[in-house]
């Protein structure tokens, strides 16, 4: 293999980050059926949903349904994302087994998301952070604009690594670091990667990516380099930040499991059943989804 990985993890986020900005509501019904389906293609990690209030994502506004109806695979961790206590008391009664808490690198766009500044920011999550781990769940914290911001531009990465030292002090499992905007490109993951591995072991970092300028693969490529082996991505490319101007939809699953076992990298995932998964959220949406490799695979069957 040489420089390249055996095995990579990938979270799927299609469920939560990949209906957030959608306009079109999903039925609840239909959502249970899609997460149902994502459960059996090999995944080890489903975010689900979201437990904000409901008028901020209307879409998610069944996030507690669907946490008690989804049929769980004993072999998946149900995540979902949550923004304060009452959030995370409302994602335990619905059963989550994994909490992910959320903030900015930048002070606007942290402003613009969630309404307060990162030093507000900061004991809300370590009070959520401490709760969730006292109901013996998992924590990932989440990092968004980590490269670029829509308000602030390109973000310092010893800005970044101040704020995941917060997270990581209140106890956090893992982090993911978010391209929200989708502007990110090789030379940015480098930079960020160097300051942030010199204090934390690859093996906690998670990326994510979003696809708005088409570098998501190559940023991807850049992070094997480095030899960080968890990514989130969302089934088709579906998705995007209702708080970042421009934001197009995270990387496609489907591309992301075409380039690994392309490169004879091992996931465990079923490239046919994420298609077949992606393509159910497809029809619903009544729109072509972006992924390359789920286009092809219906132009080709």
């Amino acid at each position: 293999m040489g420089r390249w990985p055996e095995f990579v993890e990938i979270k799927e986020v299609g469920p939560r980050d990949g209906l957030q900005n959608e306009k079109k509501r999903v039925a609840t019904s239909d959502k249970i059926a899609w997460i149902n389906m994502l459960s059996e293609t090999g995944v080890k990690e489903i975010e689900y949903s979201s437990f904000v209030h409901p008028k901020w994502v209307p879409q998610l506004s069944d996030a507690h349904e669907v946490g008690r109806k989804i049929t769980r695979n004993p072999d998946v961790r149900y995540s979902a994302l949550v923004p304060n206590q009452k959030g995370l008391d409302l994602a335990l009664e619905a059963g989550i087994d994994g909490a992910s808490v959320f903030m900015s690198a930048s002070e606007s766009h942290n402003k613009k998301n969630i309404n307060k500044s990162l030093s507000e920011t900061y004991p809300v999550l370590g009070e959520v952070i401490k709760n969730a781990k006292d109901a013996g769940k998992h924590v990932t914290g989440y990092v968004s604009t980590v490269f670029d911001c829509p308000y602030e531009g390109k973000i310092n990465p010893e800005q970044v690594r101040k704020v995941i030292d917060h997270l990581f002090a209140y106890g956090i499992d893992d982090i993911s670091l978010g391209d929200t905007i989708g502007t990110a490109v090789p030379s940015q993951v480098e930079a960020l990667l160097d300051v942030v591995l010199k204090t934390y072991p690859k093996e906690k970092i998670i990326l994510h990516y979003h696809d708005t300028r088409g570098m998501a693969i190559a940023n991807i490529l850049t992070s094997l380099e480095y030899g960080i082996t968890r990514f989130d991505s969302s089934v088709g490319g579906l998705g995007g930040c209702p708080y970042a101007p421009g934001a197009a939809g995270n990387v496609a699953t489907n591309d992301v499991l075409y380039l690994l076992h392309g490169m004879g990298i091992k996931t465990n995932i079923s490239e046919r059943k994420m298609q077949e998964a992606g393509l159910f959220m497809q029809n619903k949406l009544g729109k072509t989804l972006p992924s390359k490799s789920l286009a092809y695979a219906i132009a080709h069957q």
